[in-house]
């Protein structure tokens, strides 16, 4: 062992092991919808609308994100099935959950009666911030670190304290902590959608796709420094494309993590980044001028299966009177037993 080395194991229960990196996504779930729900409340959704979200949202998530990754590393699962359950061991990609998550969301808003872009909205700043909490459940594990440096970059230069440069210590050789310069990324676009959700200028969907930007725009350049990244044969002039726009790196972080040759010249994260920018900001302009962005984020949100706005039938059920049944009396005198004064139904 080198170094002192985080326990991915935080403790035992018999025979059975709890690890750091589920309490990490635990963690990082429970803080998204703590998020959600007061974001909610303006809007008159009810908790128990996200906390239904979550059940099912979290099992998609993770589901889409485990066969996205072993979907592109099949050839060192197909001979050992067993191993594609064994997420605790890491091996889940963050587009794959977001697949999982929003496949999930089309089919639970329109079934509950609500426009997809609103809620996508309240939940954007949940979706950063369990991907700023969860980075931290690959640091435990030693995984999705980026490339080879010197000892002194990490204490000297990022002046990290110790039990983080120990951490980055694989092997008898440190690495970027590519997981603390995405977490500390995604922190600060959390800033900046719960600051802009408030501005008049925003339109429905518009928060939505500031996250996809925001995250791809960092996820790109984290990507080109790790070792671990999956990736296929493109053609040259893609690969030179993605080099020359991380090349801008250099000046801070040194060369890419390496990528071998023989595995691939492109990687599908950076693809995929590069590709969500391009398609969110294209997204924003058509939606405005075609008129499909006409909701502004702050305007009611309508249920559109009773076309009255968010939590409305709930408040209009609980305003209702709730007289009491009358009471009949039958003659004779209650006091002496004589009479009925039974409640009739």
């Amino acid at each position: 062992m080198f170094g002192l080395r985080l326990d991915p194991i935080a403790f035992s229960l018999g025979s059975i092991s709890v690890h750091w990196y589920g309490i990490i996504l635990g963690t990082a779930a429970l803080v998204g919808l703590l998020l959600a729900v007061q974001e909610g409340k303006r809007f008159g959704l009810s908790p128990d609308f996200f906390m239904d979200l979550l059940l099912f949202g979290v099992p998609s998530a993770i589901i889409g994100a485990r066969i996205y990754f072993v979907a592109f590393q099949w050839d060192e699962y197909k001979n050992n099935l067993m191993d594609v359950f064994k997420i605790w061991n890491g091996g889940i990609a963050i587009y794959g959950a977001l697949i999982g998550a929003f496949a999930c969301g089309i089919i639970y808003f329109r079934n509950k009666g609500y426009s997809f872009w609103r809620i996508a909205d309240i939940c954007a700043p949940s979706l950063i911030a369990g991907q700023m909490i969860g980075r931290w459940g690959n640091f435990v594990n030693q995984e999705a670190y980026g490339g080879e440096v010197k000892e002194s970059f990490l204490r000297n230069t990022l002046h990290l304290p110790d039990w983080i440069v120990n951490q980055m210590n694989v092997a008898g050789v440190f690495h970027h902590p590519t997981f603390l310069y995405e977490s500390l990324w995604n922190l600060v676009g959390l800033v900046i959608l719960l600051v802009i959700r408030r501005r008049p200028f925003l339109r429905a969907g518009e928060q939505l796709f500031f996250y996809f930007i925001w995250y791809s725009l960092g996820r790109f350049y984290v990507e080109g420094l790790r070792t671990d990244s999956l990736a296929f044969h493109g053609a040259d002039w893609a690969a030179s494309l993605m080099n020359g726009l991380w090349s801008p790196m250099k000046a801070i972080f040194g060369e890419q993590g390496y990528l071998d040759p023989s595995y691939g010249n492109i990687r599908i994260s950076q693809l995929l980044a590069l590709l969500l920018v391009i398609a969110s900001v294209a997204m924003i302009i058509i939606r405005r001028r075609t008129g499909a962005a006409s909701e502004h984020y702050n305007d009611p949100i309508i249920n559109f299966k009773t076309g009255l706005p968010a939590g409305a039938e709930n408040k209009k059920n609980s305003d209702e009177p709730n007289p009491k049944p009358p009471i009949e009396h039958n003659g004779g005198n209650a006091a002496n037993g004589s009479g009925d004064t039974s409640i009739k139904e």
